[in-house]
């Protein structure tokens, strides 16, 4: 385009003029400018990268924003009501452009929120009011998983714009995420009910590097011709020169690299020319042992390394170093004016690297690839370390796609500072042909959703998006796989080529019902009869909620009943989350010590078939069950870089299926798993276990050193550290005042302490016993503002069932807070179990328990000095309180029972279902079988009942005028710990008694009736457990003899 039809920023309105800092747009910006600002259509942009594709999103940005602008001018902004989405591949890159237009639209309101695992503090509120919302592919896909159930989705039908930067990420495994987010908008778009919506209209924005097959991407994105923009290098705005290098192959992929570590130095001499440069590593620890290498070869120049140009740099970097946590970043950036870059870092140590690199004080930066991805990081020089980077999906070492060669070649060449770049390629010299070429363009872009295509069908159906076979169809169809199952590539997608398109819509079909088959088979799905209708079920989602692999997942459900920590543990050591971790030779040495364990360190080994511990690890799930066991001890014996980020990966997704476990045993009422799995959740949060004497690098400010000085006077606790000496602490630590008072004060961040109580109260129901559970916070939560969160989980032990839970906020709960719990009580002993366990913290749970004995039978009491009875003593007392009652005259009955076995024991099954089962309601022995008269069983009931002058001591019951005492001929063998009841019902309840029931005494309930029958519970050596009366409000019925 020529210089005269570039277009200007007075070709925007007056208010938004000020977002650029230039007066023109270049080539590629003004080409595209009549597109991006003056239309709403969808685009795809395939360029090279640093040829300005970032002004292409602000440009459609500013065209939402428009639609905010008055007649009159001026800018009336609602909040939130439209949302574009930014989506990149890194979070550095999200950062760098969350910086960047906060400060652009910040000034009018406008409210960027960054959605990364580096910021988990926003709320549901947040996205709603948010206008621009940057996120990851996993992030963002993860967030909107929670679904409309939640509302948690309610703020998709604002999105209006969906802007994805470098869009060709599809190639890479981590682009089925991202796949699966465009589908998910374009099927929730075509829902009638969001017609009315902005949602309905969203428009797609896609920018990538140059690739061949544009097309497909704008197929899928639905771009018109006009839409699909492909520039080539003559957009680049600084002219790159490529180098490329072979070298001799080593014995393995780990010494190849630690060899080219020593040609690195001389090739910056040669050609970065005292500019700045960036060495491309293919791992983290790759990153650091380059910088570390090249910081001890500039050291030996002395004063004058060729890394520090004067004096004001040097101080600026000594100044500098201060403010890095990191320990060895600091050396290098002291000595060598080098650093590294990597996700390793803590965010505050990335920004301040990058700060320094931007500014020119570091001139060399070692790096991961992940950097390539769009952060605003220029060199002038390049060198590509290595071609070769390992693959965590197939767990082996492979050759970077091209597309990612072309991002770190990107960062080429800084304009305006530089008119030119250089890029180094160090590789092998059997691969050095496939880089000669390279700025031609990459490779085919190709969907990697069949691979996971389960997971990500499972939470479409968990968010109600899909809820039937056609609708599963129709959302496979949405994909970006489909668009390339149609270009019939029988490598990629397992399809015979040249197949019609019937046969390849039967072929998406099988793969549906397949999917759903397979989910419907492991309980993760509800599928109808006619398998059409779809719905889900609390293990899928639970495995949605928590972004779990399917094969992860039904490790879990396969978890034993009585699953211990160790069993739980072994669950992570097997995920396929963390399965990419292999286990290297190098590290088996280290291993095997640390599995030897002579100090007593660990809580778990790995044993042989002979119960002794193993002395060889021999593979990744012993290596990763041997990290987490070293991690979790508090202070790790592992300090090797690549052993640190794997222990960091373990924990991390640890801590994620770990709370997965818990929410499935809490669903399976399975008590020993739910509690262990929470405990193991939190352990691998800390990174500490429940028993670690570490406990206190939980708090803010109190590192590894601290808690060991600390432990070192005996404060282990937190109890011990808020009753410590302030002046004591520093003298320990070697601190100055007042290090003291702010060790103290992080107690300030913990949660509110709370009690637990656990009382047994009076049941009406035989074989039950009801609990009172009583919660009481003890304590006000400190300054923090955060809120805590813990599980209440009550269970029985012995039967490993959960009887009760409720997840509670700590500090906004109703103190005290009661809960009543009927337990069923089995013949023997059981022990109720009460675990208060704290979200985050460990340390502060509160456990309680609660014993129950229960025996066979029962003893009445007896009145002192009472004459021997024919009749055997009563088990049950039945008092009715018949106030002006006439008991209506009752015919005769004749009554038999069946025999009963010397050890069977009182019956208290309804009536109505003894008479369904066919046996006889009530009965008496074959022999003693007698003709009972009305006049002779009250008489009987009144000489009887006499003799209870025991119960006289209870003043709140009042006996009526008519008792009745009903006895069952038992075994003649004398039981301990007898029982009395007594049954209340409410007046208004009316039990419906069958009619052909006979009763000894046949009461029938007529209209002026009005019975109420009490129940109380004894207990031998207790005065006062029947000093209570429990109303039930429900009819209550007693078989008695």
């Amino acid at each position: 385009m020529d210089s005269y039809s570039l277009k200007s920023v007075f070709d925007l309105p007056a208010a938004f003029r000020s977002c650029f800092t230039f007066r023109y747009f270049n080539s590629l910006q003004s080409e595209c400018f009549p597109i991006c600002f003056h239309s709403d259509v969808n685009m795809v942009i395939s360029a090279p990268t640093g040829s300005g594709k970032t002004v292409l999103f602000e440009l459609c940005i500013l065209r939402l924003l428009s639609r905010f602008i008055s007649t009159e001018g001026r800018f009336i902004h609602v909040k939130g009501s439209l949302k574009t989405i930014y989506i990149a591949p890194s979070k550095a890159l999200v950062q760098e452009k969350l910086r960047d237009w906060n400060n652009k639209y910040g000034l009018w309101g406008i409210n960027c929120l960054e959605l990364t695992g580096d910021n988990e503090s926003y709320t549901s509120r947040n996205i709603l009011e948010a206008d621009i919302i940057l996120t990851t592919p996993e992030k963002f896909d993860a967030v909107s998983r929670y679904g409309i159930e939640s509302g948690c989705m309610s703020f998709f039908s604002d999105i209006a714009l969906l802007l994805i930067d470098e869009v060709h990420l599809l190639n890479d495994p981590r682009g089925a995420a991202l796949e699966a987010i465009v589908s998910r908008i374009k099927i929730v778009a075509c829902n009638p009910k969001m017609k009315s919506n902005p949602l309905a209209q969203v428009r797609f924005l896609a920018v990538s590097a140059t690739i061949p097959n544009v097309e497909d991407l704008a197929k899928w994105l639905e771009v018109p011709d006009q839409g699909i923009k492909r520039f080539g290098e003559e957009m680049r705005p600084v002219k790159l020169t490529t180098k490329v290098f072979g070298y001799a192959p080593a014995k393995n992929d780990f010494l190849f690299e630690k060899r080219l570590q020593n040609y690195i130095f001389d090739i910056l001499m040669q050609y970065s020319r005292g500019k700045s440069a960036l060495v491309f590593c293919s791992t983290r620890k790759g990153a650091q042992e380059a910088a570390q290498r090249l910081s001890q070869i500039v050291m030996t120049f002395g004063q004058s390394n060729p890394f520090i140009k004067n004096r004001e740099q040097q101080d600026r970097l000594r100044e500098a170093s201060l403010s890095f946590s990191d320990k060895q970043m600091q050396s290098y950036i002291l000595y060598g004016a080098v650093g590294y870059h990597n996700g390793g870092l803590c965010l505050k140590d990335r920004n301040l690297v990058e700060g320094l690199f931007l500014k020119g004080d570091i001139q060399v930066l070692c790096t991961t690839n992940t950097l390539a991805h769009g952060i605003n990081l220029p060199a002038h020089t390049v060198v590509i370390k290595s071609t070769q980077h390992f693959n965590k999906e197939k767990g082996l070492y492979m050759e970077y796609d091209r597309s990612t060669i072309l991002q770190m070649c990107g960062r080429a060449g800084r304009p305006p500072f530089d008119d030119t770049g250089m890029v180094v390629i160090m590789t092998r010299r059997e691969t050095v042909h496939l880089y000669e070429n390279l700025l031609n363009g990459c490779e085919v872009v190709e969907s990697q959703l069949l691979s996971c295509v389960t997971e990500h069908l499972l939470a479409e159906i968990v968010q109600l998006t899909v809820s039937d076979i056609t609708k599963a169809i129709e959302w496979l169809k949405c994909s970006y796989l489909y668009v390339r199952m149609q270009k019939q590539n029988p490598m990629n997608y397992a399809i015979k080529k040249g197949i019609s398109g019937d046969r390849l819509e039967k072929h998406v079909q099988d793969i549906c019902v397949h999917k759903v088959n397979e989910l419907s088979q492991f309980q993760m799905v509800w599928v109808d009869e006619d398998g059409f209708l779809l719905r889900p079920l609390d293990p899928g989602r639970l495995m949605t909620k928590y972004y779990l692999r399917f094969n992860t997942m039904k490790q879990i459900m396969r978890t034993p009943e009585n699953c211990s920590f160790e069993d739980a543990l072994h669950v992570v050591c097997c995920a396929e989350e963390i399965a990419w971790i292999q286990l290297r030779r190098n590290e088996k040495k280290l291993l095997n010590e640390i599995n030897a364990d002579k100090d007593g360190r660990l809580r778990f080994h790995i044993f042989g078939d002979k119960g002794k511990k193993k002395k060889r690890i021999q593979t990744r799930e012993e290596k990763i069950f041997i990290l987490a066991n070293d991690c979790l001890t508090g202070d790790p014996s592992v300090h090797d870089l690549s052993l640190i980020q794997d222990m960091n990966s373990i924990c991390s997704n640890g801590c994620r299926i770990a709370k997965c476990m818990k929410d499935y045993f809490v669903y399976k009422k399975n008590y020993k798993g739910a509690v262990n799995s929470a405990l193991l959740a939190k352990s691998f949060d800390q990174k500490l276990w429940d028993d670690s004497p570490y406990l206190l690098k939980q708090l803010p400010g109190i590192g590894m050193v601290t808690a060991k000085a600390l432990h070192s006077m005996g404060i282990k606790s937190f109890e011990a550290l808020a009753e410590a000496d302030p002046r004591r602490i520093e003298l320990v630590t070697g601190r100055k005042y007042p290090f003291g008072n702010h060790i103290k004060d992080s107690l300030l961040s913990l949660p509110p302490k709370v009690d637990v109580t656990l009382a047994e109260i009076e049941s009406h129901i035989e074989g039950n016993s009801k609990i009172v559970v009583t919660l009481a916070r003890i304590s006000e939560s400190g300054q923090s503002v955060k809120r805590h969160y813990a599980d209440m989980i009550i269970g029985s032990e012995e039967d490993n069932t959960i009887l009760f839970h409720e997840k509670i906020r700590v500090d906004q709960f109703s103190s005290p807070y009661s809960t009543t719990i009927l337990v069923p009580i089995p013949q023997g002993k059981q022990t109720i179990k009460a675990d208060f366990i704290f979200e985050e913290y460990i340390g502060i749970d509160v456990h309680q328990k609660l014993f129950f004995m229960k025996e066979s039978n029962s003893i009445a009491l007896l009145k002192r000095n009472r004459k021997p009875s024919s009749c055997p003593p009563p088990e049950e007392i039945y008092v009715i309180e018949d106030d002006n009652i006439t008991v209506p005259h009752l015919p005769v009955k004749e009554l038999c029972t069946l025999s009963e076995n010397n050890d069977s024991i009182p019956s208290f099954d309804l009536l109505a279902e003894k008479l369904e089962e066919g046996g006889h309601a009530l009965g008496v022995e074959e022999d003693k079988c007698k003709i009972i008269t009305e006049k002779t069983v009250f008489d009987h009931i009144r000489e009887k009942a006499k003799n209870f002058s025991a119960l006289s001591v209870f003043d709140n019951i009042r006996f009526p005028s008519l008792e009745v005492l009903l006895s069952k001929n038992h075994a003649r063998e004398k039981r301990p710990n007898h029982r009395h009841e007594v049954v209340v019902l409410d007046d208004e309840d009316e039990p419906e008694v069958p009619n052909d029931v006979n009763f000894p005494i046949e009461l029938r309930k007529t209209e002026q009736d009005d019975i109420k029958l009490y129940l109380t519970l004894s207990t031998p050596g207790s005065s006062n457990n029947m000093s209570s009366i429990v109303d039930t409000g429900k009819p209550f019925y007693r078989h008695m003899i």
